[in-house]
């Protein structure tokens, strides 16, 4: 036999294991090209439910931080934003609580130290600002917003994340919670630009 022939009588043997690798590296290779990363849905969902009690727990704490940014705020107005925000507060605890029940996840909070440190700083405002002064609300409003802030991009995360899990009803309660803090969001900016601000800038 020449050894062309015995060259061409060679076979490759071609293991399950190897169709496995190729297949995973064009699963990887495609994930890079579009952006996106292979995930544990299981690790994922696990994720989501521990940011899910980090927004419960800052909503309770919230509704405690609430009464005394009405005590000390000045204006009226302000004072109305800041109870109104108080009332809506209770119905996104509410839906928070439908969404663990939708998981099948018992109702709990995880301490928020992002949460806990706004409403601190809105504390030491309070301390530090004047009692009945303009400037006293401007401060109020700038750590009402930072809560806010967080709120926001914290629903807007989880309302993607509920949509990658496939959680239709998840995210849409997330969703109206959002746009809620949004609608908040832009009124204490209302607030501050009509009237309070330029009293502020006013006071001696």
């Amino acid at each position: 036999m020449s050894k062309t022939s015995s060259t061409a009588a060679k076979t490759t043997v071609v293991t399950a294991s190897d169709v496995t690798d190729t297949t995973k590296t064009a699963q990887e290779n495609a994930a890079v090209k579009s952006g996106t990363a292979l995930v544990d849905e299981s690790s994922l969902k696990d994720f989501f439910c521990e940011e899910l009690k980090d927004i419960y727990w800052a909503e309770n704490h919230i509704t405690v931080a609430l009464p005394k940014m009405i005590k000390a705020a000045t204006s009226p107005v302000l004072q109305g934003a800041f109870q109104d925000h108080l009332n809506i507060t209770a119905t996104h605890i509410s839906r928070l609580e439908q969404v663990f029940t939708i998981l099948g996840k018992p109702v709990r909070g995880k301490k928020c130290a992002a949460i806990e440190g706004i409403v601190l700083e809105g504390e030491s405002i309070i301390a530090d600002t004047m009692p009945g002064s303009n400037t006293r609300d401007v401060g109020l409003i700038l750590a009402a917003q930072k809560v806010e802030h967080y709120e926001i991009a914290s629903y807007g995360g989880l309302a993607q994340l509920a949509k990658t899990l496939g959680l239709t009803e998840v995210a849409s309660l997330l969703e109206q919670t959002l746009a809620e803090e949004k609608e908040t969001d832009v009124l204490l900016t209302e607030i501050a630009e009509s009237t309070i601000n330029s009293e502020a800038a006013s006071e001696a």
